[in-house]
């Protein structure tokens, strides 16, 4: 039974280990080896992972199903782009499962605990970016109520990258 609860600083080689093989599964066939090494070497040590879950402006949520991460969600309080209107909208910065639990319901388990945690941090909107080129992913947030509202940059090594810019209500 998958258990969904905030990640604690012992998570973080196993949670640095499940970000960069999710990363590496829905991104490198569309990116050079280069950068995604480079991207993976700068975002997925378990020393900055181990800070993001110290981070009072992160929320980490892992997926534990008897002491193996299977999926993992961050959100992040702070500055949105100016394409968001809302007030004070909270960013899901990072919402991933392992390609063995995909079509399992975890990742709709996963939205519903960030929606949860944003409404506590008294959001009333929800926002994301998601990679032009993942069609998968841009269907799924469509589904669970999420609308395009801009798009930004978003860094793979030194490749600039579009992202969709999506919102919701929480």
């Amino acid at each position: 039974m998958n258990m969904i609860r905030i990640a604690v600083p012992a998570d973080a080689p196993r949670l640095a280990l499940l970000q960069e093989q999710t990363f590496r599964a829905t991104f490198g066939a569309g990116n050079t080896a280069q950068d995604m090494a480079l991207h993976c070497t700068t975002h997925y040590s378990a020393a900055l992972q181990a800070q993001e879950i110290l981070d009072p402006h992160l929320v980490t949520l892992v997926c534990d199903e008897s002491g193996v991460l299977s999926g993992f969600a961050q959100m992040k309080r702070g500055p949105a782009p100016d394409c968001m209107t809302a007030d004070q909208p909270v960013e899901i910065q990072r919402l991933y499962v392992d390609q063995a639990w995909h079509g399992k319901g975890l990742a709709q388990q996963l939205m519903e605990q960030c929606l949860q945690h944003a409404r506590r941090l008294g959001a009333r909107h929800i926002w994301l970016g998601v990679w032009e080129n993942n069609p998968r992913a841009i269907r799924y947030y469509q589904k669970s109520g999420f609308t395009e509202v801009g798009a930004h940059i978003f860094m793979v090594g030194s490749d600039a990258q579009r992202d969709v810019i999506m919102q919701r209500a929480v």
